[in-house]
C-alpha cells in the first residue's frame, strides 16, 4: 500500500465532504493544480488507496436489510479451499481470518431469519467447516468511517506511515 502525504489527505478528505466534485473544483477548493489533482487520484485509485465503487452500495436498498457476523471454525489445512467455498455465497459480502477461538469472521446479509438459516446452511455444509457461531447485528453504532483518520493523519504532521503516541507513550518506529 503506498503510503499518504498531506496533499493526498487533504483531497481525499475533500472529496470525503463533495464526492461528486470535479478535480477542478477540488484543485480551486485546496490551492491546488488541476494536473496535481488530477494525478494525484489517478495514482490514490491505482495505488489502493480508493476502494471500489461496491463498497458504497449499502445491502439494504438491494433488500438484504438483516446484518449479521458469522464466527467460522474451520480445519486449518483446508483454508484456502473453504475460502474459495465461501466466495460463492453471495449472502457473504466480506469475510477475515481473525484470530481467538474462530478462523474467519463473515460479515453476511439476508432479506430475513429464513434467508439468513439458509446461508448458515450453506456455511456448515462446506467441507472443513466445523462449526458457525451468528451474532445479529441490532443495530449499526458506528458506520464504516475513514474521515476521522484522516484528520487523525492529518493533525499529526500528515504523513500515513506516522503514529501518534497517546499519553506517557513512545511513538512506535
Amino acid at each position: 500500500m503506498q503510503q499518504l502525504d498531506a496533499t493526498d489527505l487533504r483531497i481525499l478528505s475533500a472529496l470525503c465532504d463533495r464526492p461528486k466534485a470535479s478535480a477542478v473544483a477540488l484543485a480551486t477548493e485546496l490551492g491546488l493544480s488541476r494536473n496535481t489533482v488530477q494525478a494525484r487520484l489517478v495514482r490514490l485509485e491505482a495505488g489502493g488507496a480508493l476502494l471500489p465503487f461496491e463498497q458504497r452500495v449499502n445491502p439494504a436498498a438491494l433488500g438484504f436489510g438483516l446484518v449479521s457476523f458469522v464466527h467460522i471454525h474451520v480445519q486449518q489445512r483446508l483454508l484456502a479451499r473453504i475460502v474459495e467455498d465461501l466466495k460463492a455465497i453471495p449472502e457473504i459480502v466480506e469475510a477475515h481470518g481473525v484470530t481467538g477461538s474462530a478462523d474467519i469472521l463473515a460479515r453476511v446479509v439476508a432479506s430475513g431469519a429464513e434467508e439468513l438459516f439458509r446461508v448458515n446452511g450453506q456455511i456448515l455444509a462446506i467441507e472443513g467447516v466445523e462449526r458457525a457461531d451468528t451474532s445479529l447485528s441490532m443495530a449499526e453504532l458506528i458506520p464504516h468511517r475513514t474521515t476521522s483518520l484522516m484528520e487523525l493523519r492529518l493533525a499529526s504532521g500528515g504523513t500515513a506511515g506516522s503514529r501518534s503516541a497517546g499519553p506517557g507513550t513512545e511513538a512506535a518506529g
